[in-house]
Formats: structure tokens, sequence, C-alpha cells
């Protein structure tokens, strides 16, 4: 396909999932943002190169205008997946202003931020996708500022599907239930959220593979119908809680 893409959080788990899959796909270019580990990035790119595909490094806060400005000279993107996701994993009441700004601006802001870079160069047929989860539309422990972050990107793909359409941009999201990555480490609830995320239809948990074959079809033709949607992959979990 020779499409060029750029995954924030791309250097290990959702985000490392997506970028392989997009350069099996056919993509020629993929440009991984990353905030801290250069060895991860750097495995990346070399399992990029593998592929075949030219990678690219971005490193630094997702948040930056730094990033912006590294991200406006890549040149026109065919597809942008928005990854890149923190916060503060805590009750509502036991967290302050600055984690709320932490988490909003990195999850919500820089994806806004990043699209009005990247998608006035972008040519029609192109796809941009953001990475949702379960806590924006039903109560998590411990994950009140990031599933209400999740809640203000879920709105923001479909305000951004209906004005990018008329120049042939699809705009989704794709929401996973828990998903097997070293993310879950971060979670005082680790083991319970293990367990819950097997609670469903499919008697396993979410891979990081499920999840990027999900992205990849809303950057194939064959979702061309699909605007301003949330793809929730999650085995069926969401169906009996």
């Amino acid at each position: 396909m020779g499409r060029s893409v750029l995954v924030t959080g791309g250097s290990r788990g959702i985000g490392k999932a997506i970028a392989l899959r997009l350069a099996r796909d056919g993509a020629t270019k993929v440009a991984i943002g990353y905030m801290r580990s250069d060895a991860a990035a750097e495995e990346t790119a070399a399992d990029l190169r593998a592929l075949g595909a030219e990678p690219v490094l971005v490193r630094g806060n997702v948040t930056s205008s730094r990033v912006l400005e590294q991200v406006a000279k890549l040149g026109p993107l065919d597809v942008f997946i928005h990854n890149a996701a923190t916060g503060v994993a805590r009750p509502a009441l036991e967290t302050d202003d600055k984690h709320w700004d932490w988490t909003m601006n990195a999850n919500a802001r820089a994806f806004l931020a990043l699209t009005r870079v990247i998608a006035p160069a972008m040519p029609r047929g192109s796809s941009i996708v953001a990475l949702s989860s379960l806590g924006s539309v039903r109560v998590l422990d411990n994950y009140a500022l990031v599933g209400t972050s999740k809640a203000a990107l879920e709105s923001l793909v479909r305000y951004l599907a209906v004005e990018l359409g008329p120049a042939g941009i699809q705009v989704n999201a794709v929401s996973g239930g828990v998903v097997d990555t070293g993310a879950l480490d971060h979670f005082p609830n680790r083991e319970e959220m293990f367990e819950m995320g097997s609670r469903n239809a499919a008697g396993r948990m979410v891979t990081p593979d499920d999840m990027a074959a999900a992205v990849a079809f809303l950057c194939s033709p064959d979702s061309e119908m699909v605007r301003g949607q949330t793809l929730i992959v999650d085995g069926g979990f969401s169906l009996r809680t």
C-alpha cells in the first residue's frame, strides 16, 4: 500500500502491535512516538525494518510543542494512530488538579493538537484512529481520571469525523477491554483485573494483536462507511457488566 503512518506510544504494548501490523499490511514508513525508553524504541525500529518498513523515531512528551514540530516535519501522513496514554490510577477524591491536567492533556488534548498538525496534509482516503477503553463509559476502580479523559477522546472522535469527512478522512476509535500489557502493572488491583479480563464470551484476555487487528480494519478500504464510531474489542465482556 505504500502508506506513511504515525503511531504515538508506538514503542511497546498495543502501540507496537499496531505499528508492526500496519507494516505487515504494507506501510512503507512508520513513525513511532515514544517518551522514555530508547531501547524499546530501537527494538521496535529493528522489527519494522525486518518487515520492510522505514522507521522514524519521534521522542518526547506527546503534549509538547517539540513533538508537534517533529510530527510536522514527517510530511503527509496516510494514517495517524493516537495510542499514547497515561494517567493517575487513584479514586477520584484522592487526585488533585495536576493529575487531572496531566491525564487530560496526554489522552485528549494531545490527540486534537496532533490532528490539527496532521489532518490538513492528509490525502483523501486517510484514516485517524484513537485508542480508548471501557472506562470511558463504565466505572472502573481507580480509573476516574483516565476514564474521563477517554470519554473526552471519544467525543473528539465524533466531532472530527464530521469535520474531516468532506476531506475524505475517516476518524474512529478502538476501545479495549482489559488488555494483557505491562500497563496493568501500574494498577493496585492488577490481579483482579487479570481475572476480570478473562470473564468474557471469548474466554481469554484481549491481546495487543487483537487491538491491532481492529485498528487495521479501520484503516482499510473495507471500513469506508464507518465514521465517528468506537469499536469495542473486549471479547464480549461489556455485554454482561
